[in-house]
């Protein structure tokens, strides 16, 4: 039986918390009265937790498990569990119990039916240290990507096809994941969810995340405003530079043949903007061949993926 929801649970290092993270499960599943999966994903620990997760398959049959190697990062665990996930909709949450599945399932999923595409949890009473350092991550987004969320990085529940229409993710996006289906039109909402200590273990998030979280919100804001359209930044930062040097050039013109003086440092200035915008138009049209390229290729894939499941499908009917 295909599954209503899919659990998915990134994990490094939370041996501890497994039992209590599948039996908390099952009661949300019971509770909801619906097919369920919970899908965990071993990212490379050294603790046997994917070793607990095998314990409890046999009890619990719809309890999967996906094995990294090494550690490869929450968006490469996230992006494989979307993968496997077969449910209508998707939960991810985390390993450390911060969040108890068997109260914030009910609470996405319920909020999912309610006709949003996306949902995700607003922590409350939220009390390990990084409350201002969220607050301001969460204000940046809210005012760079007009995401109507209190709190972008906690628990979310997708709809599949949110999932599914998701571009490939590079590393430490699965913090934007709300920004990019806003972007592309998917109704995002939120619900308040009970945020508890850890009980076991340690954080592996530190404040040393900060500046890279953000760096990545404006290649994420970048990405989003001029992926398709690239000339119109470099161009427009092009069109800035040669505009600057233009009217520097006619200041020291008016300078040279009024009062016969020159202005060497300003001149040079002027000749390096000027050389600038030229440069920046050049990378906006090698940037626009990209694109182009890019999306030569994706139709490619499209009509490769099509003549595929034509192919396939004629196979079946003459087996049939």
């Amino acid at each position: 039986m295909t599954p209503t929801i899919s659990v998915l649970i990134p994990a490094y290092n939370e041996a501890d918390t497994v039992e209590e993270l599948v039996e908390r499960t099952a009661r949300a599943f019971a509770e909801l009265k619906v097919s369920g999966e919970l899908i965990f994903v071993d990212d490379g620990s050294a603790d046997g937790t994917g070793a607990r997760v095998e314990a409890l398959q046999a009890r619990y049959p719809w309890l999967r498990l996906i094995r990294h190697r090494r550690n490869q990062g929450l968006t490469v665990a996230l992006q494989h569990g979307f993968g496997a996930a077969q449910g209508e909709f998707i939960i991810f949450l985390p390993a450390d119990l911060e969040s108890h599945p068997d109260e914030d399932i009910p609470k996405l999923y319920h909020k999912l039916l309610e006709g949003y595409d996306v949902v995700s949890g607003w922590r409350q009473g939220r009390a390990d240290g990084k409350v201002l350092a969220s607050a301001i991550y969460n204000a940046v987004s809210r005012w760079l990507f007009d995401v109507g969320v209190h709190d972008a990085n906690w628990i979310k529940g997708f709809r599949r096809e949110v999932v599914e229409d998701l571009p490939p993710l590079r590393s430490d996006w699965h913090r934007f994941l709300l920004h990019i289906a806003a972007d592309q039109g998917w109704r995002v909402g939120e619900v308040p969810t009970t945020w508890y200590p850890r009980k076991a273990g340690r954080s592996h998030y530190g404040f040393a995340r900060i500046p890279i979280s953000f760096l990545d919100v404006l290649v994420i804001r970048f990405l989003l405003t001029f992926s398709q359209a690239p000339m119109r930044f470099f161009g427009g930062l092009g069109l800035a530079s040669l505009l600057a040097s233009g009217f520097i050039f006619l200041y020291l013109a008016f300078l040279w043949f009024s009062r016969g003086a020159q202005r060497r440092p300003i001149f040079w200035m002027a000749l390096g903007l000027g050389l600038a915008g030229l440069l920046f138009f050049l990378v906006g049209f090698l940037a626009e061949l990209i694109v182009a390229q890019g999306d030569r290729l994706a139709e490619l894939e499209r009509k490769v993926e099509a003549l595929t499941e034509e192919i396939e499908a004629s196979g079946g009917d003459e087996g049939a």
